[in-house]
């Protein structure tokens, strides 16, 4: 099997950035056409052999003794270089050199290209070190162009939430004092005025990595709505800060280990702090609670799905609990569009709504530099030179063997969808071999299992593909069962969720929140795999997705104005939530607004 531990051959650093920064054109003055030319050459001719010379030099004396600098600026006062210096006379224009370094030595592979928007049109911030977090500002460079811009309502909201999380989060003295009264089983009914104006919102790390990635993602736009602070569960094993860099300058999201609400994870439904129990039972009397318990679990009971209807405003009981602490193992933002109090606020915040995840997930989740090594070597060495890129994400939920339904819903889903090439009938005269090759489709297959990967590998190396596609399959691991909180297998997951992501088009298999993750962090609308049921392959096999968005599981049934837990609401009647395509009782966003 294909592996990238067998080819990779880039070292852990991530690549560095040559910037030649031209400067204004000079002007030729009292002197012939010809000579003018001349000049031109002339100086092309020194520009390009000043940047032969430069990338050939030790990298010692290029980087200044440090190979793993992530931006090194070379000013040229000549102008003219390569075919993107002609971009107007008497302007300033950049040009950038990629240079990799190689674990075997210093290779330097060079594309010339315009620079581009790290900071994507103001999502995120400069001032964070460069080399500390790779990703952050390296990303971009792997994507296309974002393919929905953030609005600048959402840009002026995150730099109030960053600027609440400096002010209120660890390591302050609000933070202090709030974590102190909670220590102390100060509650919520104590004559205590909340002076610093903070409030948090705690969440707890439950389930599988990618119901933990939609989770915090989801979380983060609730606490945006609702003014909180964020704190997100490291995890058992302290995991999170192995996977994703910080994503707020100069703050915090990661909870503390001292945060003194003690088994905080083994929180319930039952609890009397929990949600429903308050609402239902208690009134919204938080008399006696020093917190709130939100339970959004895939299985929450109606009674507690009655907080996507909370407006959150003075009069809620929740609005005046202090702390607030959120388990949740799916992607709740669906259901923050059920509650009319919210609706202004994220129309403004998007204006598109089928990119809630895609946006917020570009400004909030960044890999460590383990991780983004290990996307970058797989990338260069197998999927970056292909002329098509396509991604197969496979979830199989019924059984740890393989299923030869399962192959073959994949096989008639990527050929009813034109996704691969049929292979030439074998039956007949071999297929003479073309000299130079055709076009070239690489095919990134991600699973527990390998047996699929090699299925369809075997496949394209016995016969060739009928339209003389030439087709490559590789796998970066396949572990066999899952296993939670597990930080190597973890790791390897995330990684594979961004190498899917950097697809051109994708496959995902339904219910499974490993493809809600890698197709919605790279702004794909996905095909997605019916899930079988009864053994009996779907007919179709799959589908288009109506948008990018993730799938929530559960969401109320009821109208928020009515709160009736009995009555359920038909999807429609919301805007831009639709029933998912592969769970019907689930929703999701879209950009269709029609009820």
């Amino acid at each position: 099997m294909d592996t990238a531990e067998s080819r990779a051959t880039a070292s852990r650093d991530a690549p560095s950035w040559l910037e030649v920064e031209e400067a204004a054109p000079f002007t030729v003055t009292k002197t012939t056409k010809a000579a003018a030319t001349g000049a031109k050459q002339w100086s092309t001719v020194v520009n390009a052999t000043l940047v032969a010379v430069i990338m050939f030099l030790p990298p010692l004396l290029i980087l200044g003794g440090r190979l793993g600098a992530p931006v090194v600026w070379i000013r040229s006062t000549v102008a003219g270089i390569g075919t993107q210096a002609q971009r107007g006379k008497g302007t300033s224009s950049s040009v950038l050199f990629k240079v990799e370094t190689f674990s075997h030595g210093f290779e330097v592979g060079v594309e010339l290209e315009s620079k581009k928007d790290v900071l994507l049109g103001g999502l995120l911030v400069p001032g964070f070190d460069e080399q500390s977090c790779a990703s952050r500002y390296q990303s971009l460079y792997y994507y296309k162009n974002m393919t929905r811009a953030p609005s600048p309502y959402l840009i002026k909201r995150l730099r109030e939430q960053e600027a609440l999380q400096r002010r209120c989060g660890p390591g302050t003295e609000p933070y202090a004092r709030a974590s102190d009264r909670l220590r102390a089983g100060a509650t919520e009914g104590d004559d205590v005025d909340n002076v610093d104006g903070c409030s948090y919102l705690v969440v707890i790390s439950y389930r599988g990595l990618a119901n933990r990635v939609l989770a915090a993602t989801s979380a983060f736009l609730y606490a945006l709505l609702t003014n909180r602070v964020l704190l997100v569960d490291p995890g058992q094993g302290n995991t999170l800060p192995r996977l994703f860099c910080e994503p707020f300058p100069g703050a915090t999201w990661l909870l503390p280990q001292d945060f003194p609400l003690v088994n905080f994870r083994d929180l319930d439904e039952s609890a009397p702090e929990a949600y429903g129990n308050v609402a239902l039972n208690r009134s919204g009397n938080v008399s006696g609670l020093r917190f709130v318990y939100i339970h959004l679990d895939h299985a929450a009971s109606p009674a507690n799905l009655l907080v996507y209807c909370d407006d959150h405003r003075e009069s809620s009981f929740l609005h005046r609990a202090l702390w607030a602490v959120l388990r949740a193992d799916q992607y709740i933002a669906a259901g923050l569009f059920f509650n009319p109090a919210y609706r202004e606020e994220l129309d403004r915040l998007f204006p598109r709504k089928d990119a809630v995840f895609y946006v917020l997930s570009r400004y909030l989740l960044h890999p460590t530099n383990d991780i983004w090594g290990m996307v970058t070597r797989f990338y260069n060495a197998y999927l970056r030179n292909a002329d098509e890129r396509l991604g197969i994400q496979i979830r199989v939920f019924d059984s740890d063997k393989p299923l030869q339904r399962v192959l073959d819903q994949i096989l008639g889903c990527t050929s009813q969808e034109r996704l691969l090439p049929a292979v030439v009938n074998n039956t007949g005269a071999p297929a003479i071999p073309t000299a130079g090759g055709g076009r070239s489709k690489a095919v990134l297959v991600t699973g527990l299992s390998s047996w699929y990967h090699d299925s369809i590998r075997e496949m394209y190396w016995r016969s060739a593909a009928e339209n003389g596609e030439v087709v490559s399959l590789h796998q970066p691991s396949h572990e066999g069962r899952q296993h939670w909180f597990d930080g190597d297998q973890d790791m390897k997951a995330l990684a594979e969720m961004y190498l899917l992501s950097l697809t051109d088009r994708i496959v995902t298999s339904g219910w499974s929140t490993f493809g809600y993750v890698g197709s919605g962090l790279g702004g794909l609308t996905p095909y997605i795999m019916f899930r079988p049921m009864h053994g009996e392959l779907p007919r179709p096999p799959c589908t288009r997705a109506m948008s990018m968005e993730p799938c929530s599981f559960a969401v109320p049934h009821f109208e928020c104005t009515r709160k009736e837990i009995g009555r359920d609401v038909m999807q429609k009647d919301i805007p831009h939530v639709r029933a998912c395509e592969d769970l019907l009782w689930g929703v999701k966003l879209t950009d269709d607004d029609t009820v």
